[in-house]
């Protein structure tokens, strides 16, 4: 896998450019095109002024609204801003389920979330894209998942990328675990903070046996023809 470019972004803990993460064309995702990241409300006023310096045009927040009402990201009230949570307040939510099944009961769930916040990136004006959560970790990595593969990316390499957690997200993580007393609660939050390769395979191999792949599973949720061909024309580099 190509090397991804870790941006510095203060106070942000889990943030980086996917330009150069190849297709199966030989293409490659072009630079500073699409970012993934964790939670902006961390940022100082360095960070945000970070932020518009890499020419960022939207920034899709998939937390829900609690999440955003408690921890207000600074770009709430800018035009570039989009919130798209991918699951509702009252969905079921199963703690003993392994990660691996929880994406996929969220993927089953609400595809037109996911396929509305897959467009949102097809349509949104010139310049770079940032997707994030929390910890930049499971939701936004499982939107920019789908963009990537929709761009061409081979499932090998975007369960690569999705697993790549920057050392102060781990550290801070590892922390979070520390808090917890009750071991089952413990053990159920560790599963929730890892992140395997296989567990992003499995979830693409479910939407291949399901829905016939990544694409036919977002025209599913309401992706359109033509954001199908804006997403690929924004991601890939036209140099390769």
């Amino acid at each position: 896998m190509a090397e991804l470019m870790r941006l510095t972004w203060p106070n942000c803990l889990n943030v980086r450019d996917l330009g150069g993460l190849p297709t199966s064309d030989g293409r490659e995702i072009g630079a500073g095109v699409l970012i993934r990241s964790d939670n902006l409300s961390r940022l100082t006023e360095a960070g945000v002024e970070a932020v518009r310096e890499a020419s960022v045009s939207r920034i899709i927040d998939v937390r829900t609204a609690p999440e955003c009402e408690g921890d207000p990201s600074p770009f709430a009230s800018d035009p570039v801003y989009r919130n798209m949570p991918l699951y509702n307040d009252d969905d079921p939510y199963d703690p003993t389920q392994t990660i691996d099944q929880q994406y996929v009961a969220m993927l089953d769930l609400h595809p037109e979330l996911f396929a509305a916040a897959v467009g949102a990136i097809a349509d949104a004006p010139t310049g770079g894209v940032v997707v994030h959560c929390h910890a930049g970790k499971d939701r936004s990595g499982t939107v920019v998942a789908l963009a990537l593969s929709l761009a061409g990316v081979p499932a090998e390499s975007v369960a690569a990328d999705y697993a790549v957690l920057d050392d102060r997200m781990r550290e801070h993580l590892d922390e979070q675990l520390l808090l917890i007393d009750d071991p089952t609660e413990r053990s159920q939050l560790a599963e929730s903070f890892t992140a395997r390769p296989e567990t992003m395979l499995a979830a693409l191999r479910h939407l291949e046996d399901r829905y016939g792949g990544v694409e036919p599973y977002l025209r599913h949720g309401g992706l359109t023809d033509n954001q199908v061909t804006a997403l690929r024309t924004r991601l890939i580099d036209p140099r390769t």
